[in-house]
């Protein structure tokens, strides 16, 4: 083979490979039923309470809902869950995780009784050639999770299953585990990464809550993250 025909193979591979996931994701999920190409969110969560509280947050996400196509599944990637390695959840019955504290009981007593797939967790797990994915039969839902998709699917009759995320790799790691599971959008499963840019609960100035205050690096570091989106 001259340098030109390897070229050409090369620049051909990623096709193929894309195509060949295709193939394999078409024979694995014969059972659903296909669907327009799914959108990917990225859901701000913020406080717990926004789970049980009434503001704009909510009402967006509940308006979300109803106006993208319903899936058929859903994988979610929350910043609640680092681990060593890679992992999803395997289980049929994921429960409701209340990895918070200091909040009131009425936020404890939230249930959100979503079906697992251990399906889509095994079709995810071969889509992925990276790295070697874990089938985690632990873990559950966390409030990075469900404090969002509750709003987005009251009734919990969609299957949710979470991918960890690997505090140990770059962001980069992440990014190439994305592309090769975005095949899943096109079989009806929505992907949602949830978190926050800022997180801290320990710096919030609680006595100027109703003031128009924020810390200068607060401000700093709100201006780059908007300036890096755009």
């Amino acid at each position: 083979m001259n340098r030109k025909e390897f070229i050409k193979s090369m620049a051909l591979l990623p096709i193929l490979t894309s195509s060949m996931n295709l193939k394999e994701l078409d024979k694995m999920t014969a059972s659903m039923n296909s669907t327009n190409k799914m959108p990917v969110l990225f859901l701000g969560h913020g406080s717990p309470m926004n789970a049980i509280e009434e503001n704009e947050f909510v009402v967006g996400f509940r308006k979300m809902g109803k106006e993208i196509e319903k899936p058929n599944a859903i994988l979610c990637i929350s910043a609640h869950w680092e681990t060593r390695g890679t992992y999803v959840t395997a289980m049929q019955n994921p429960p409701t995780i209340h990895d918070f504290g200091g909040f009131p009981q009425s936020l404890f007593d939230v249930q959100y009784p979503a079906p697992g797939s251990p399906e889509l967790a095994e079709q995810t797990k071969h889509l992925i050639t990276k790295t070697e994915v874990g089938m985690d039969d632990k873990w559950g839902l966390d409030h990075g999770a469900w404090s969002v998709i509750k709003h987005l699917y009251p009734n919990a009759d969609i299957p949710v299953i979470q991918m960890s995320i690997d505090n140990t790799q770059p962001a980069h790691y992440h990014y190439e585990l994305a592309k090769q599971i975005s095949v899943l959008r096109q079989k009806g499963v929505l992907i949602i990464g949830s978190g926050n840019m800022v997180h801290n609960l320990r710096m919030v100035s609680w006595n100027k809550l109703n003031e128009e205050f924020a810390f200068d690096w607060a401000i700093e570091a709100s201006e780059k993250m908007k300036s890096y989106i755009t």
